[in-house]
């Protein structure tokens, strides 16, 4: 079995052909001696013995060995593939609107359908989730200038603040090391606002909110974040503060806004299940539990229902115990009932039927 000039080894370039790894196509080309053909490593085709195949690090390689390209899984087009995806990259970046994914592949004469598994195979994303990582970026890389939000995501590309904060919706943007490290190397800003139900702060980061509750101050800020920088910035928060006052008082039309929080796994699982739960419904701590695949957890769920660092926009307030009673709330029982009555669940949530 030869080996010429390969990226790795041949026992690797064997096992990406028996894993058909499309990840290598284009890296590593397999001929099989037998049948004069050489293939790609995703080929379909029944695979030869091993001391059959020679490996090639291109497709050229192969021909000049004295191989012929496999009518199934054309590898000499892979090069093309690849081509094809490098340049719908730079067209998205060079863009600045998203390119609608009919014009990508127009542009690199492909069907559109194809192109997008194509795309996708290379990048692990589809174009248009590249588009938006790549507008979350830039807009990130503004914000950490102390730019305003709205300056911000105009200049990244986005038609209007609810696409970025649409785009953020499901972005958990600190490192969990970063949380468990007291916030080292982030610059955190706060400001402290009056809200319908009291007190609150709120505690941003350059990718979204980190802390918004109710009665707290810097120092109770510091203690959750010894070793970030944290900037009083009452006029540069003023949108974000203006979305959670419209949570508040206006839930049913109150826009998504980015949240940057990080947790343990389960945490993390929980919090998210309580972004799910649809506006003026609530669940029980069992029914977050079974959601979440762990049944029995429910007093844990509980507990990370209680860790949650950003009121009011992650729901906790929707979470009721299983016979229909309220519960806890770390802003008090009053000020859940405000919440749970503007949102439509009247005085306290209706009683939900009891989950094992």
């Amino acid at each position: 079995m030869r080996n010429l000039d390969l990226a790795i080894d041949p026992d690797t370039a064997w096992t990406a052909f028996m894993d058909r790894d499309r990840r290598w196509d284009g890296r590593v080309i397999g001929a099989v001696k037998t049948t004069g053909i050489y293939c790609k490593p995703s080929c379909p085709a029944r695979r030869p013995r091993r001391e059959n195949v020679e490996f090639f690090g291109s497709a050229a390689e192969a021909r000049s060995a004295g191989y012929r390209a496999c009518l199934r899984c054309k590898p000499d087009e892979v090069g093309r593939d690849r081509d094809a995806v490098a340049k719908a990259v730079k067209l998205i970046e060079q863009a600045e609107e998203a390119p609608a994914l009919a014009d990508l592949a127009a542009a690199v004469d492909y069907a559109p359908h194809h192109f997008q598994r194509l795309f996708k195979r290379d990048l692990g994303v589809s174009p248009a989730e590249y588009a938006r990582a790549l507008r979350n970026r830039r807009a990130e890389a503004a914000l950490k200038g102390n730019g305003r939000i709205t300056d911000a995501v105009y200049d990244a590309g986005y038609q209007s603040p609810s696409g970025f904060y649409s785009d953020a919706k499901e972005r958990l943007g600190m490192k969990p090391s970063a949380w468990r490290d007291g916030g080292r190397g982030e610059t955190i800003r706060w400001t402290q606002f009056d809200s319908p139900i009291g007190p609150m702060m709120l505690a941003a980061t350059p990718r979204g909110i980190c802390r918004l509750t109710f009665d707290e101050d810097e120092a109770a800020l510091r203690r959750l974040f010894p070793n970030a920088t944290l900037t009083k910035d009452d006029g540069g928060l003023r949108e974000l503060v203006e979305g959670a006052l419209a949570a508040i008082a206006q839930p049913a039309s109150a826009r998504e806004l980015p949240i940057d929080v990080a947790g343990t796994a389960f945490q993390e699982a929980v919090w998210r299940e309580l972004r799910k739960i649809p506006l003026g419904e609530t669940r029980s701590y069992a029914q977050i539990a079974a959601a979440i695949g762990q049944p029995k957890a429910v007093r844990a769920v509980g507990t990370a229902n209680g860790d949650n660092h950003v009121a009011v926009l992650i729901p906790c307030h929707r979470v009721i115990r299983s016979d229909g009673s309220l519960g806890g709330y770390a802003g008090g029982l009053d000020r859940k009932r405000h919440l749970l009555a503007a949102e439509g669940c009247g005085e306290r949530a209706p009683q939900l039927p009891l989950v094992e």
